[in-house]
């Protein structure tokens, strides 16, 4: 297991391009399993911690609150730095204000290999605004999000996963990158989204949201 200082380090070196929301003070249970691979996957034993993070954060990662992003299916890498970002203070979320102090090493890499591993949620649900999917699908293309977020935009290592995302919650974080990036924040991001006006991040949020 990577020491604490090992994961401080590695975390302030990847300031990452999405996030964790709001630490939550309600248990829920998780999402149940499925068969497959997804359900080895979805049978790791949560930490007592989780359902802490799922009363915000949704059953098993899934999120219910369209401000508040899905945890499940995030690649481990990129859950573990974030947390650790929070805990040590580079990155400032006032709803998590104190709410990782003195959480172990342990602990965190325990939650980012539970919620990495529960099955992705679905693409969002509602009518698709075919104009707006396409738009933002030539968009995420020409800005060639694909090449670190993958084709698939479903994310790797310490990249976000965005497809099936919430969108309000996207639209929200694509919106701070471009006009607020703060400590904690990957300034190629805050590069990636110059000039993208408002209309345009709307479009690319529908598109990632509704992308399975």
């Amino acid at each position: 297991m990577p020491s604490k200082r090992k994961l401080h380090t590695r975390a302030a070196a990847l300031v990452l391009s999405a996030g964790l929301t709001a630490w939550p003070v309600l248990a829920q249970t998780a999402a149940p399993a499925v068969s497959g691979t997804a359900q080895v996957n979805a049978s790791i034993k949560a930490p007592e911690r989780a359902a802490l993070c799922m009363a915000c954060h949704g059953p098993g990662g899934v999120s219910q609150i369209p401000a508040i992003p899905s945890l499940a299916a995030q690649p481990r890498v990129f859950i573990e730095n974030q947390l650790v970002l929070i805990r040590e203070g580079l990155r400032d979320i006032p709803a998590m204000k104190g709410s990782l102090d003195g959480v172990p090493d342990a602990e965190l890499t325990a939650l980012a290999r539970y919620f990495s591993a529960q099955p992705a949620p679905a693409p969002a649900k509602g009518t698709v605004d075919a104009q707006s999917f396409q738009r933002g699908k030539e968009l995420a293309k020409a800005a060639l999000c694909g090449t670190c977020h993958l084709p698939s935009h479903q994310g790797r290592d310490q990249v976000p996963r965005l497809a099936s995302q919430q969108e309000e919650f996207l639209r929200n974080v694509m919106k701070e990158y471009r006009d607020n990036p703060g400590p904690g924040r990957d300034t190629v991001m805050a590069a990636a989204l110059y000039g993208i006006n408002d209309a345009q991040l709307k479009d690319l949020a529908h598109f990632f949201a509704h992308s399975p």
